[in-house]
């Protein structure tokens, strides 16, 4: 080709050869290169089943946690919540590569293809078509495309930032503020976005940058990658739940013995009783982290007197004057390590006697009508068969003997009790104060207030009870009558049941209630062992 004249037959002959082998040299490179994108997507497969195997793991640890700490329950739900929303979004990316794989093999069983043995991981042409990005001025949205997969993933990233906002404001699943933040830039790490790099001066969308004429090989690595992301986020958020109950809890580190008498006034010649036991505090409560108010108010924490903090406890010293019962209340106001207060409310009652008499309630400080109210009394040098004890007041009424006897008053007020032993008055009458027993709540399917059902637990719902929850007295309260009602094919119906049972009408109601739907017990009414009938609050069932 010297000269620049006219190539001869053989020399044309050579050239092509020449341009022929350049290309063969090229391909040879290419795919030494496409090699080390199986390497990397081997790594990555590997990495994503032992990331799977650790996040089973930890979630099947983190529920055997729940019952030896309930407080971990909340947090466990909503680790649940967020696998089920990570687990949804892996499937649909697999979905997505096995689509790239079986354009690029031809072949409908893409799943069963390993990138190792794959025929044409240089493909650049199928990738980019089947995800909608081989125009990229003019990308194509539709079923396993780039652009709905960029929207699927914005979602996961928006539903897992509300629930994680979401659980800062309830007791039960909130965070430490750093926990919380970090796990949020974790999941806002998730969101697609573009660098910003720009071609001929226009700028590059996160669709193209990632899938536009790549070889198919590096479009199932950057698939792969993703799906260890979402582990990741997975293994963070189990890593973070599964502690946070443990990080809130407040940390008891010192024991010491504690005594605690059922009577805070004792005679001379009386025995003296007392519970003895190991009580665990923390010696962070300072009176920096902890407050003990005098008369405070339990729902703001404001107010009150503030009593000595020592050792994590508070101490409180006030002199006596008067006779009878005396109550002191107040609240326990301390600081939790999210930094957020909580109020503890606290009330002891103690009596100041004459030395003559004591008169000790053995359940509560206060006497209830219609039940049995069982009183000690005792008297300074005197032998219990010797007293003789007498009641007016409250339509109250004794049995018993021996310093033991069982009370039943008919109504509130206060009742005297006057002590004597041989016709002798042993000191004043003591006052005890006697009350109308609270008011229950109705009970539906061993549920209470409102509540969601599942469907099938309609048809299990025999009646409704009343429940009386903390009451130290055996008091039983009946339904004598209660209205169940719903919303049933967008009309209203009702019925007043007779008794505590759900009639046949009412079965109706509840056969025919739908998910979604409220069905309404009010209007519950309930005989007490005092005799009187109470309006006691409903029960609201949401059928999920």
């Amino acid at each position: 080709m010297a000269g620049g004249g006219k190539e001869t037959p053989r020399q044309k002959m050579i050239g092509m050869m020449y341009l022929v082998l350049t290309a063969l040299l090229a391909m040879n490179v290419s795919k030494q290169i496409l090699r080390g994108y199986i390497t990397v997507n081997e790594s990555m497969e590997k990495s994503r089943e032992n990331l799977a195997e650790n996040n089973k793991r930890v979630t099947e640890s983190f529920e055997h946690t729940i019952n030896g700490n309930p407080a971990a329950a909340g947090y466990f739900e909503k680790a649940k919540e967020a696998q089920k929303m990570l687990k949804e979004m892996e499937t649909y990316v697999d979905q997505v590569k096995y689509n790239v794989i079986g354009a690029s093999e031809q072949t409908t069983k893409a799943d069963t293809v390993h990138l190792k043995y794959a025929q044409r991981i240089d493909d650049y042409d199928n990738p980019s078509r089947v995800l909608g990005v081989a125009e990229p001025s003019q990308p194509l949205n539709g079923p396993l495309t780039a652009q709905e997969f960029k929207g699927k993933m914005e979602k996961l990233v928006s539903n897992l930032t509300s629930m994680l906002d979401g659980m800062q404001s309830n007791p039960k699943t909130k965070l430490l503020p750093e926990d919380y933040e970090s796990l949020k830039k974790k999941v806002q790490a998730l969101k697609p976005a573009a660098s910003g790099a720009k071609e001929d001066g226009v700028a590059m969308t996160w669709e193209v940058e990632n899938f536009y004429h790549l070889p198919m090989a590096a479009v199932v690595c950057n698939f792969n990658k993703i799906v260890a992301d979402l582990k990741n986020t997975e293994a963070e958020i189990l890593n973070i739940f599964s502690g946070a109950s443990g990080k809130l809890a407040i940390k008891f580190d010192k024991l010491s013995a504690k005594v605690i008498a059922p009577s805070s006034y004792i005679q001379a010649g009386q025995p003296y009783t007392a519970d003895i036991f190991l009580a665990a505090s923390s010696s962070a409560m300072t009176a920096e982290q902890m407050q003990v108010l005098l008369n405070g108010d339990s729902a703001t924490g404001n107010g009150g007197t503030p009593i000595k903090i020592e050792g994590g406890m508070g101490k409180y010293e006030v002199g006596t004057s008067g006779q009878g019962e005396q109550n002191v209340k107040g609240i326990i106001r301390f600081k939790k390590p999210d930094g957020t207060f909580e109020n503890y409310p606290w009330r002891a009652t103690y009596m100041v006697a004459a030395p003559a008499v004591a008169v000790q309630l053995t359940k509560m400080n206060v006497m209830y009508i219609g039940v049995d109210n069982p009183i000690q009394v005792s008297a300074a040098g005197v032998s219990p068969t010797e007293l003789q004890v007498n009641l007016s007041g409250c339509g109250a009424t004794k049995t018993g003997s021996n310093g033991k006897f069982v009370v039943r008053a008919t109504s509130p007020g206060t009742c005297m009790v006057s002590v004597s032993a041989k016709g002798k008055s042993q000191g004043p009458a003591q006052a005890i104060r006697v009350k109308k027993i609270p008011d229950p709540v109705a009970k539906v399917g061993g549920k209470t207030g409102n509540v969601e059902v599942k469907k099938v637990e309609l048809g299990q719902i025999g009646g409704v009870g009343a429940e009386l929850a903390g009451f130290d007295f055996d008091a039983k309260f009946i339904v004598i009558s209660f209205e169940l009602s719903a919303v049933v094919k967008g009309a209203l119906k009702s019925v007043v049941c007779s008794g505590n049972s759900v009639n046949s009408e009412a079965r109706g109601i509840l056969n025919s209630a739908g998910v979604g739907s409220k069905i309404f017990f009010e209007n519950v009414k309930a005989k007490g062992p005092d005799g009187t009938v109470r309006n006691i609050p409903g029960v609201t069932l949401k059928v999920k």
